[in-house]
Parts: structure tokens; sequence; C-alpha cells
């Protein structure tokens, strides 16, 4: 074990505390978030199969999907009996009723899906409120659902003050969470400014390590030391086959969130290798 002194300073208030690194996770999760695309299902599941065929014998990843609703069917069917799984992209806050257009985390639940992605950066921008946010991750833990948990600040200053929106996005997603199913839960940073085209910089494996400390730190106020040290933090910002080694490695991430080359089975195949070297 390893007890690391860090420092932040954000200009508003200090924080130092003592934070005790364990080995590090023995396997790294490396998720896939399809977004609108494919566009038709026979190029979804050639996708999916040269996904499935290149992690046939990989070890220590483990490997999940998200497509569009539409797929789901098919792609937890073609699933079986591989090591990749499928996850949702988003949930509804509502469990049923007069919500037109949207699935719930039950029905989800229901087609064998185990885990969804909430809080995603496009679905904020799209109106879900932090609000919104916690009622939806209540919504899939009380379904059964594990929880990939997306935050992220849309601008990075130098004094640090982004922090305080972390803290928020968390505090605020998480109100109510249910600690003794914080093994359900998957965090996901992705710095809006550094994401597509209207990116502004490149988060580095230094800067995405200082946030993943300060995670933990926010999380252990909600969920206690033990089991806030239990939650892999994934990297999401334009992570790609490029870069995938900088953070699993000098970085510390404990998996990564993948965006377009989750969609080219040779981009994403090197990513998922790489990710089961890094320990």
């Amino acid at each position: 074990m390893l007890p690391e002194k860090q420092l932040f300073n954000n200009g508003s208030f200090l924080f130092i505390f003592v934070l005790v690194y364990n080995n590090p996770m023995s396997t790294k999760i490396i998720a896939g978030n399809w977004k609108m695309n494919p566009v038709t299902l026979k190029d979804v599941k050639s996708t999916f199969a040269g996904i499935k065929r290149s992690v046939s014998k990989v070890r220590g990843v483990s490997v999940l999907i998200c497509p569009p609703f539409i797929y789901l069917p098919e792609l937890k069917k073609m699933a079986m009996g591989g090591k990749v799984e499928v996850g949702a992209q988003d949930v509804s806050d509502k469990d049923q009723g007069a919500q037109t257009g949207s699935v719930s985390a039950y029905m989800v639940r229901d087609l064998g899906v185990k885990s969804t992605i909430i809080g995603h950066s496009e679905r904020r921008a799209g109106g879900d409120t932090d609000e919104i946010v916690n009622q939806k991750v209540l919504t899939a833990l009380t379904a059964g659902l594990k929880v990939i948990l997306c935050i992220g600040e849309k601008v990075r200053d130098e004094k640090g003050q982004y922090l305080e929106a972390l803290q928020k996005q968390l505090e605020k997603a998480l109100a109510g969470f249910p600690v003794k199913l914080a093994d359900r839960l998957i965090v996901a940073y992705e710095p809006v400014w550094a994401i597509g085209k209207n990116a502004t910089g490149v988060e580095t494996p230094d800067g995405f390590l200082h946030n993943k400390i300060f995670i933990r730190k926010v999380l252990s106020g909600i969920l206690g030391k033990k089991k806030a040290l239990a939650v892999p933090v994934l990297y999401g910002g334009s992570a790609n086959a490029q870069n995938a080694g900088d953070f699993l490695g000098a970085g510390q991430a404990d998996g990564l969130l993948v965006g377009r080359d989750s969609l080219n089975p040779k981009n994403f195949a090197e990513i998922i290798k790489i990710a089961s070297l890094s320990k």
C-alpha cells in the first residue's frame, strides 16, 4: 500500500489529505459508447462481431458496448457466450407511464442488460439537470442496474475553480445514494472542453490523475473511504487508441469510456490490448 499526500488549492479552498492507494484494480473497464451509430443493423452486427472476436483471448479487461436502444436485443443475443457485455446509453428517470419516447431502467433490465450510462455530457446538454441525473441513478439502481455516472466540467481554469463543479455534480447526482450498492457505481470523468470538434484543449494523464484523486475524496464523503477507493474511475474525454496507454498508465485510470474508436473494431481491439497490459 502506498500512502500519497496530495495538495489541491483551487483559489477558494485548500484540500490537504492523505489518500491510500490499494494495488491497481486487477480488471480494467473498457466501455464503448456508440451514441447514435451505426444506422443499419447490418453494420451494427458486423462491428459487434469484430469486437467480440478481438477480445476472445484477452484477460484482465471487462468490455462493455453501449449501442442505441433499438439494437440492445440483437446485440444481447450476439453477446451470449462471449466476453463482451452490452449496456444502455441512458435510462428514463421514471419507472413507467406517459413518457413518450423514453425507455425505463426496468425495460432495460428485463432484456437482461445489466449496465447503463447516466449523466453523459450530451444528455446534460440536452436538458438533464443534476436533479434529473440523480433520479435516473436512483431509478437504475432500484431496477438492479450498474451505473456509469459521467461527470465533467465545461471549462478548465488555472486556479482550479472547476473542482467545485465536479464536486457539485457528484454530490447532487449521488444524493440519497444507498451506500450498500456502492459496488454498482462507476464514475467516468469526461472534461467537456476536451471533447469533439469544439474542444479547446487536450486533457493530460497528470490532469486526469489529479482529478481522479479529487473525485475519490468527494466520494469518500458520500460513501466512506473504503467503498470510495473501490469505485472505478474511468477517463472519457476523447479516449482513443493513441492516448489509451498514457491514461491507463501514467494517469492510473481504472478504464476508459471510448466514443468514436469503439466503432472501429481494429482501434477498439488495440485499446483493449493496451488495457490488458496495464497492471
